[in-house]
């Protein structure tokens, strides 16, 4: 026995100095000023998830300096990522009012920077809140929002932790059917990529369904794996949840001992960790108990303590300021719709009048090339007609001198002919004719 209390105990040495080492190890990034911004933040993100559960308070210091580090640095993403966790640990808190509000601003940031994964964990997120609030219909439409983003864009962790919220909601509904199914589509999710922790979560809500059925063999068993996983990886806030589910089954099974046993230990984490929410749980149910076997000054105090916690949860200025803010999203929301819109047509018009315009100077540059085209067949026209009557101009004037030439030509030929009448006449009357010659001829041969 003495054996396995110290082998325990050096297992324990050794996790608690594993973790120390990687804890200072991500301080050393953190402070290292020559190290990128986006690495120093990523380094303190971690260290505020690590904090969560064990020290939310040290996590919640850390949460705001890398807030205002994020701010100073510009890094948009980031920011928003802080708020989300800032929004987380005040709903460990029970802080739901500072929850919703560092949510909410997660949320816009991540609609500016168009990052929709994010965006989708923001609404599981607010409809956590509102889940809290028992207004499970506002809860559902924004975890379906959730599963719905995360579906599109292909975010599995996104799919499995919206079903688990929404598997949460018609627990508290009673609607054990589609629970059971929206749980197991979770730990189907979880066994995939191996998520110990997810399957803890996911083991431990499955055996809550059996639990409301009443099938209390299941619902143990279901517990047990559910707290096996979440010790597996130290997951503090699993281990009370696991706890103090079996503490309510024993109070079910009428095993009040072991039920207190049970309650004491998840009441002992919860209050380590800072889950006010889930502590009322076992104080409820711690004097429930304790009124049982008559043991009312403990059943008092734990009343007591239930009811100031859930009052101070639940107590109607909480409630007007989760409605005012939700009323005020909204109607930044509209509004950043509207302006959306608003700019929208502004870029519309500007594209219809860039398009008139280009429109218009298709129009100008195509008579331009029309008129440049008339003008240069015009100058072809008037220069073939230079060239015409320049050679109608030649053809003239050689026609002119054709028509000289020809007259020359014809007196010339005129006076030729004159002198051959001329000279014939002569030659008539020089020469006898010869019928003359004939008829003498004749006469001499009558003799």
């Amino acid at each position: 026995m003495k054996k396995c209390f110290y082998i325990f105990i050096f297992l324990l040495f050794a996790s608690e100095l594993c973790h120390a080492q990687k804890t200072d190890a991500l301080f050393k990034i953190y402070n290292n000023k020559n190290e990128a911004d986006t690495s120093r933040l990523k380094a303190i993100h971690k260290l505020i998830w690590f904090y969560k559960d064990n020290k939310p308070d040290t996590a919640l210091i850390l949460a705001s300096q890398a807030l205002e580090f994020a701010q100073k640095s510009k890094q948009k993403k980031y920011e928003g990522q802080i708020y989300s966790a800032i929004g987380t640990l005040f709903s460990c808190m029970a802080n739901y009012p500072k929850a919703l509000n560092c949510f909410l601003k997660s949320l816009k940031i991540c609609q500016e920077t168009v990052n929709k994964s994010g965006e989708g964990r923001c609404y599981n997120n607010i409809g956590t809140i509102y889940k809290y609030q028992s207004d499970f219909k506002t809860a559902l439409t924004y975890f379906f929002k959730g599963l719905q983003i995360a579906e599109k864009t292909n975010d599995q962790w996104g799919v499995g932790s919206s079903c688990n919220d929404i598997g949460n909601v018609y627990l508290d509904m009673n609607d054990y059917n589609k629970a059971l199914a929206y749980y197991e589509k979770d730990l189907k999710f979880c066994e995939q990529v191996a998520d110990k922790q997810g399957m803890g979560l996911s083991y431990g809500n499955i055996g809550g369904v059996y639990n409301r059925k009443l099938d209390f063999a299941n619902a143990l068993i279901y517990y047990e794996k559910g707290l096996k996983f979440s010790k597996e990886v130290n997951d503090k806030s699993g281990v009370a949840y696991c706890y103090g589910s079996i503490g309510e089954l024993y109070i079910s099974t009428e095993n009040l001992k072991l039920a207190i046993l049970y309650l004491d230990s998840s009441l002992l984490i919860n209050n380590e960790i800072g889950d006010i929410d889930q502590a009322r749980y076992s104080y409820e149910n711690l004097a429930d108990i304790y009124a049982k076997t008559g043991k009312y000054k403990e059943a008092y105090e734990n009343h007591v303590k239930f009811k100031q916690l859930t009052d101070s949860i639940f107590n109607a200025d909480n409630s007007k300021q989760l409605g005012d803010m939700k009323t005020q999203f909204e109607v930044d929301k509209k509004e950043a719709e509207l302006k959306i819109k608003s700019d929208a047509e502004q870029e519309k018009l500007k594209a219809i009048a860039l398009e008139e315009k280009k429109r218009q100077q298709v129009i100008i540059v195509s008579a331009a090339g029309v008129l440049l085209v008339v003008i240069m067949f015009s100058l072809f026209l008037y220069k073939r007609f230079r060239i015409t009557q320049r050679q109608k101009t030649i053809i003239e004037k050689q026609k002119q001198r054709v028509d000289e030439a020809y007259s020359q030509l014809h007196e010339r030929n005129k006076e030729v002919m004159d002198s051959i009448h001329y000279a014939k006449r002569i030659q008539t009357a020089l020469i006898t004719s010869e019928k003359y010659i004939e008829n003498s001829l004749n006469k001499l041969m009558k003799k």
